[in-house]
């Protein structure tokens, strides 16, 4: 119960920060508040709230993963040869094969951390060099543009035309996008292994004593997180229409960033679906805002430190005790 009124508080918190973006954005710039920047933000939102939503389980399984940027690319380009090698393939070989890469690249993140017993950081930081170097070297950094044709054609799910002409759209990997936030919720919240996964999180041993298995708990985080990051290779794709090796490299510390932002807690134990997805679309439109405002790109690199700081400084602070404990002292 406790932990629950936290987490409505953090939602609580970042909900009226968003929301004064938003209101300051829209009176300081005229393009902030229309339907085209709003559609374009919720498309160009869409893999990092995928991957925000695979993160998060690792957050709350008391992990880390710094690696599912790189994990995405290299399943993008194990895709796309698989599926050019056997003459095109379809969307649903597409979503197996992106998804069977993807879990057996969290699996193997899984096994090192639980079968070496090193801190997942570490482990991470190593596979995220490993992955990105072994997909450097075989692909020697080159892109591949002739993908099949139903993988690179764009799908609208919503589709107006304002009357100077422009279009706004909503595309299907905001569909996608959905789906896997809602998978996610029921996972961690209306299953038994979700509430297994709070458990080991916050205490491992205690878990352990109660009958947790350790080791599953580690390849359901990992897994999940590699599935996350083979779907988003497949809306990456989709969106951009080629696969670049080094394009998403760098983007994982901004999810981090929005993750945690949203509540989630690097000790573990700790975390939820709405709070991560308030982060990221927190992120998103801060980094759209400073556009439109024309501010220097590297002004948003400096909010996202600053906003680590102080999602792990005060994630474990009661600010609730702290006001009545100065109310107290007032008396």
């Amino acid at each position: 119960m406790r932990n629950l009124m936290k987490n409505r508080q953090i939602e609580t918190r970042i909900f009226i920060a968003l929301a004064a973006i938003c209101i300051f954005l829209s009176l300081a710039t005229d393009t902030f508040l229309t339907l085209g920047n709003l559609t374009s933000l919720l498309n160009n939102s869409s893999v990092n709230l995928i991957w925000a939503v695979g993160l998060l389980v690792v957050l709350i399984a008391g992990g880390i993963d710094i690696s599912f940027a790189v994990a995405t690319s290299v399943v993008q380009y194990v895709a796309a040869k698989f599926l050019i090698g056997i003459g095109g393939g379809n969307w649903l070989l597409g979503f197996i094969a992106c998804g069977m890469v993807g879990i057996s690249l969290g699996l193997i993140n899984a096994a090192l951390i639980h079968g070496f017993r090193i801190i997942s950081i570490v482990v991470t930081i190593a596979t995220f060099n490993a992955f990105f170097g072994l997909l450097m070297f075989f692909t020697r950094g080159r892109s591949i543009y002739n993908l099949p044709d139903w993988w690179i054609d764009r799908i609208a799910l919503f589709e107006h035309q304002s009357a100077d002409g422009a279009w706004s759209q909503l595309m299907m990997p905001v569909a996608v996008m959905v789906v896997c936030v809602i998978a996610t919720w029921v996972l961690i919240q209306r299953t038994n292994l979700g509430r297994q996964i709070y458990a080991f999180g916050d205490n491992p041993e205690g878990a352990r004593r109660a009958g947790v298995n350790l080791a599953l708990m580690q390849a359901l985080a990992y897994g999940w997180m590699g599935l996350m990051a083979g779907i988003a290779a497949l809306m990456q794709v989709n969106i951009v229409q080629e696969v670049v090796p080094n394009a998403l490299y760098g983007r994982e510390l901004d999810v981090l960033a929005a993750v945690v932002l949203g509540g989630a807690r690097l000790g573990g134990g700790k975390g939820t679906v709405l709070g991560a997805v308030l982060g990221v679309m927190f992120v998103a439109v801060t980094q759209n805002g400073l556009n439109l405002l024309g501010i220097s790109p590297f002004a948003f690199k400096m909010i996202i430190g600053a906003a680590i700081l102080v999602a792990i400084s005060t994630s474990n602070m009661n600010l609730g005790g702290l006001v009545a404990t100065r109310k107290e002292g007032a008396k």
